[in-house]
């Protein structure tokens, strides 16, 4: 608790903030300086994908830093244009460019300045989704609308808002699949009723992020063909879902080509967390738009050569390791573990997601589907204690509103999977004990 009367932290009360020195970590496992271990269920903030002090990252950034700590984007630097090809590759972006950012915020609010460019709108409309997140700064809140921005102004011009393809909530009354996928034409139509010479791109997460929502199959294919359809770019936020989180490189692959965006975004899992970095992927088409204009947007630290190189040994580890196709295979047994959890608990109203990104919704009663606690309640609540007893005991949960959201580093082993599981499952049960005695 050193740093509590020095350091402003995220998303909580100052007065509140209360948590323990950590002074070290190691795959999936980090510890304090009062020696407690923990097991790392959330990747920190979905982010730590290759774990704790992975030690090739570590070896990269020790031998750049003795080479060349930083050189301005002005000049070319080796571990930037090695990065860039890695990325493309991985994308299939082939003939496009990357845009280097600070992190995921930034990333995001650039993907927009260059859609608008690429379209000649520079005033051009964005479309993204409620209940979705897209980082802190002014403008990426804006584009987020989530919960958390309530009480800031507008730092984004032009963004309009869809209704989320939330199917256990579904906001059109409907059921998948005899849906017929009205969450995905209703992005048609606010594109056709804004008028689509006025629309530039179409903003989404192709997965999961702090939001929870895990869209059907069909949603995102859907998206593709409708913005094609219209002249409207497709920007992929996968600053969460990106790096083997879902089981692919990036979530969008599991469409194929039905699925490829515009642009996307990353950060998080790009370094996995041992440096800041984002990255704005444009698409060859996109950038046959900007070759030939002053590209008016600058960062200090764009495509540090620290963070790069770190970012250029994490792709080669994701790739050396075998993580993707890990991530996929021990994400089917973490599902299929939660499964039966639903089975067994009466708290828990459903279970989703893809790969090592699983999302637990729980309810106060199955039947309406009422949350255990409201999505923007804030103080004490069940999640609150589960998540709270489950540190206790060594193992850290990520909550938010009524989800608990599992995303273990890709390194973790099906042991400590295990093992989580079954903390779990326990504090499952006292949380069912509770309702029933509501």
């Amino acid at each position: 608790m050193a740093e509590r009367g020095s350091v402003m932290h995220s998303w909580c009360v100052q007065s509140d903030w209360n948590a323990p020195t950590v002074v070290g970590g190691a795959g999936a496992w980090f510890w304090d300086d009062q020696g407690r271990r923990y097991l790392d269920m959330s990747s920190q903030a979905e982010c730590c994908n290759l774990g704790h002090q992975h030690p090739g990252v570590i070896a990269a950034i020790r031998d750049q830093a003795e080479k060349l700590c930083y050189i301005a984007n002005a000049w070319g630097a080796k571990p930037r244009a090695d990065l860039a090809e890695r990325l493309l590759e991985r994308a299939g972006f082939e003939g496009g460019r990357v845009f280097f950012t600070l992190g995921g915020a930034d990333a995001n609010e650039h993907a927009v300045k260059f859609a608008r460019w690429a379209t000649g709108r520079p005033l051009g409309k964005i479309i993204t989704r409620y209940r979705s997140y897209h980082g802190a700064s002014s403008g990426a809140f804006t584009l987020s609308a989530d919960a958390r921005g309530q009480h800031q102004p507008p730092g984004m011009l032009n963004v309009i808002h869809a209704l989320p393809p939330y199917c256990y909530r579904c906001p059109f009354g409907q059921n998948y699949p005899s849906c017929g996928m009205r969450c995905a034409d209703h992005v048609g139509d606010l594109i056709d009723w804004e008028g689509r010479d006025t629309v530039s791109a179409v903003l989404m997460e192709p997965h999961a992020g702090t939001n929870g929502i895990v869209a059907p199959e069909a949603y995102w294919p859907r998206l593709r063909e409708m913005c094609s359809d219209r002249g409207v770019l497709l920007i992929a936020d996968e600053v969460m879902s990106g790096f083997g989180r879902v089981g692919e490189w990036f979530a969008w692959q599991k469409y194929g080509d039905a699925g490829r965006p515009d642009l996307m975004t990353l950060a998080k899992g790009l370094t996995g967390a041992h440096l800041p970095l984002g990255a704005v992927l444009v698409s060859r088409k996109v950038c046959e738009h900007l070759d030939d204009r002053m590209l008016d947007a600058g960062l200090t630290y764009s495509g540090h050569p620290l963070s790069c190189a770190a970012g250029v040994a994490a792709v080669d580890a994701y790739a050396t390791d075998g993580l993707i196709e890990r991530a996929g295979e021990l994400g089917a047994a973490l599902r299929a573990r939660l499964e039966a959890l639903r089975v067994r608990h009466t708290c828990i109203g459903d279970v989703r997601g893809d790969g090592l990104f699983q999302v637990l919704e729980l309810v106060a009663d199955r039947v309406s589907r009422q949350p255990l606690v409201p999505w923007d309640a804030s103080g004490d609540s069940p999640v609150k204690h589960l998540v709270s007893d489950a540190r206790q005991r060594g193992v850290c949960f990520a909550g938010r509103g009524n989800l608990l959201i599992l995303a273990p580093p890709l390194v973790i082993s099906r042991d400590d999977l295990d093992r989580a599981v079954d903390l779990l499952d326990e504090l499952l049960s006292a949380c069912d004990a509770g309702m029933a005695s509501a």
